[in-house]
């Protein structure tokens, strides 16, 4: 399967537009900040942590949606690891070995490594990986042993459960996907500037935050910038009327009979049902300091 490349999502008041053009203009800016901080000298660290944004904790609202519905999450599972940061030249500086799950249903950010005596700097490649459960995978507070030994027995990377309603009508969702992603390349806004991967300064911490987003989901195309948030076609997937749609309803729609969205696959092949359509988008879910980008694909 062709990588997607990770692109930017609508999020509260920020568009994928103004990100776009946010980041265009910082370029410059940002080649300078990591020439000058590469002449700091002595040691500082790198913080990772993780959150799911509202649209995961509270809900993704119905005027978010090109067809009206609203969805809520009870569970977001994400298995994340092997955080790794490295120089240009590809001098590792530090690596995480092993993987922590998360539930990202659960409010507030959450710790996942902390990285000390780092040689102050740029350190552009910085990349992490959503892998399948392992027995020898870390649970993050709010995750239960009976939830890891679901994802472990199924050999899955991410869960999530949830319900749309609209107009009287509810639908829950309870999906696991077996596909490992390796998010590379990541780059984001650091205090107003474009910064490739991550920036030790003497003394400091560079916080990053691993973003993970929830409406990816329900995206109408895999790589278009105007994609929008549809449910029908998903909604209509429910062909026993048990009002849950299931990954083995979704994989009987093929794309080509969709009347609503262009459920475009771009570069991506082998892509032709909605399950799978939705499993590719389940391997753009991660992101890097808020709305910023990592370079996805698959590693299974």
């Amino acid at each position: 399967m062709t990588p997607l490349k990770h692109r930017l999502s609508p999020f509260a008041a920020n568009s994928r537009a103004s990100a776009r053009a946010r980041a265009t203009y910082l370029f410059a800016l940002a080649a300078a900040a990591l020439s000058l901080s590469a002449c700091d000298g002595g040691t500082g660290s790198i913080a990772f942590h993780t959150w799911g944004e509202d649209y995961i904790e509270d809900e993704i609202p119905a005027s978010d949606f090109e067809d009206g519905w609203q969805v809520t999450y009870d569970t977001f599972l994400v298995n994340i690891g092997h955080v790794r940061v490295a120089a240009s030249d590809g001098t590792l500086g530090a690596e995480m070995t092993g993987t922590l799950l998360f539930n990202h249903a659960v409010p507030g950010q959450k710790p996942v490594i902390t990285f000390d005596d780092l040689p102050a700097g740029p350190w552009e490649k910085v990349s992490y990986e959503v892998p399948a459960v392992t027995e020898t995978t870390t649970l993050a507070d709010g995750v239960t042993e009976a939830e890891k030994a679901t994802m472990l027995a199924q050999g899955t990377s991410m869960r999530v459960v949830g319900t749309a309603t609209k107009a009287g009508v509810e639908k829950t969702f309870d999906w696991s996907f077996l596909r490992s992603t390796l998010y590379d390349d990541c780059q984001g806004d650091r205090d107003g500037k474009l910064v490739q991967g991550a920036l030790v300064t003497n003394g400091g911490t560079d916080q990053i935050q691993l973003t993970i987003h929830g409406d990816h989901l329900f995206y109408d195309d895999l790589q278009s910038e105007n994609a929008v948030l549809r449910f029908d076609p998903i909604a209509a997937a429910d062909t026993d009327a048990d009002g849950a749609v299931t990954l083995e309803e979704l994989s009987q729609i093929k794309l080509f009979t969709l009347d609503a969205g262009p459920y475009g696959t771009g570069s991506a092949d082998g892509i032709d049902d909605l399950a799978a359509f939705v499993t590719a988008l389940s391997q753009t879910v991660g992101h890097f300091r808020g709305e910023g980008e990592c370079f996805g694909r698959p590693i299974d």
